[in-house]
């Protein structure tokens, strides 16, 4: 009996056998595949099972066993199909490594943005499709082209985990505060202002001297701190970039 990863694997690539079972008319993988997302993105990851993704295609769910195994290896080809996204149209190749970086920082927000439930998803070990692929291989296109970053590959690979650690944080706390929203009815701005009479009696109790102290803009919403932190991502990068340019000279 094959593991869920060996399953995946051959949908995603095309590989295993048909359905030993005549297929539904009209019922295909990527048919299945699209509902399971749509469903995920208006309610949850939890709404999403195989009885679900059956009833909004209008079909029974054993004639989705004929298609995909089970829920683990639909949410792998799920992760894969969003994955592809961000390249549906062939994006313009970067004419240096940090257009790269912007790049994928951003494409890694918006998707995030438009499926909040990626959060969700333990992608440690994720089973690379074709998607999965190709992201990174324009990604590595732009860092180890001929205006990329000069680094080793390991090293390389660590600017991309960096990149996606930095973004899946950032991503975290904005669908969690517009989730938070929701869930409560309560706008961010009505909840800080419910808290501003007691911070003001904190802040005149002298306990706080540094924070007290801090200009009337520090918080303001007009400021970019996405932007703020890419940007010193990528000023470190190119410190780094510096570096292995002087020791690669040097040889």
């Amino acid at each position: 009996m094959k593991d869920a990863t060996t399953s995946s694997l051959e949908l995603l690539w095309g590989t295993g056998e048909r359905p030993s079972r005549g297929p539904r008319p009209g019922l295909t993988l990527d048919r299945i595949v699209t509902a399971a997302v749509a469903v995920a993105d208006a309610e949850g990851l939890d709404a999403v099972s195989m009885r679900r993704v059956s009833a909004e295609l209008g079909v029974g769910t054993m004639s989705l066993y004929r298609y995909v195994p089970g829920k683990t290896e639909l949410l792998d080809l799920m992760l894969d199909r969003v994955q592809g996204e961000s390249f549906e149209d062939d994006p313009p190749i970067p004419t240096h490594w940090r257009e790269t970086v912007v790049q994928l920082a951003r494409s890694y927000r918006e998707l995030y943005q438009s499926h909040p439930w990626l959060l969700r998803v333990n992608q440690a070990r994720s089973v690379l499709g074709p998607s999965a692929l190709r992201g990174l291989e324009l990604c590595l296109s732009g860092l180890k082209g001929p205006h990329g970053m000069g680094l080793s590959d390991p090293e390389t690979i660590g600017v991309i985990i960096t990149v996606q650690n930095y973004v899946t944080g950032v991503a975290r706390m904005e669908i969690q505060a517009s989730e938070a929203a929701k869930e409560t009815g309560v706008g961010d701005e009505e909840f800080w202002t419910g808290q501003q009479p007691y911070l003001e009696r904190a802040m005149a109790s002298g306990d706080y001297p540094h924070m007290a102290a801090l200009a009337e803009d520090t918080f303001s919403r007009d400021i970019d701190h996405f932007a703020f932190g890419l940007e010193r991502l990528l000023d470190g990068f190119e410190a780094l970039v510096s570096r292995a340019a002087g020791d690669a000279s040097r040889r």
